[in-house]
């Protein structure tokens, strides 16, 4: 009987959001990685109102990567190791028309959300896992 991989790596966790005062909330989050759109994470801030909506960002699973280890990210989002109290972590800042946020994440967790992504599609084998004709139908679904 044949196995098959799981085409997803999802991983539930705690952020800290930064205040300016550089007081922490914890935030409930979880970063998600598909096969199907080799090249991103997902990152989904899930509220502890209920009744509020989540909010999902999506940006390329190399700008998290290159974030371990130095600054990356140059538009509306943007990674850097961070050291803590707590140990080390990476700074996640997000920027769009409507503010922005800046987040700690542990970096242990974030390298071992890597690395199990890098099982599904290993660093530079994205190519062979896009499906264009996939992606090409969801776009224009969504118009």
């Amino acid at each position: 009987m044949a196995t098959t991989r799981p085409a997803t790596v999802e991983v539930d966790t705690t952020m800290r959001f930064v205040a300016p005062d550089f007081t922490t909330i914890n935030v409930r989050a979880s970063m998600r990685y598909d096969q199907g759109d080799p090249y991103a994470v997902h990152v989904v801030f899930h509220p502890s109102n209920l009744d509020a909506e989540q909010v999902s960002w999506s940006f390329a699973r190399e700008l998290l990567a290159t974030g371990l280890v130095e600054p990356s990210g140059i538009g509306d989002v943007r990674v850097w190791p961070w050291s803590t109290p707590r140990g080390d972590a990476i700074a996640l800042a997000l920027s769009s028309p409507d503010g922005n946020a800046l987040f700690e994440i542990s970096r242990s967790l974030v390298a071992r959300f890597l690395r199990r992504s890098y099982t599904l599609v290993p660093k530079g084998k994205e190519p062979e896992s896009l499906n264009v004709d996939s992606a090409v139908a969801r776009l224009l679904a969504e118009h």
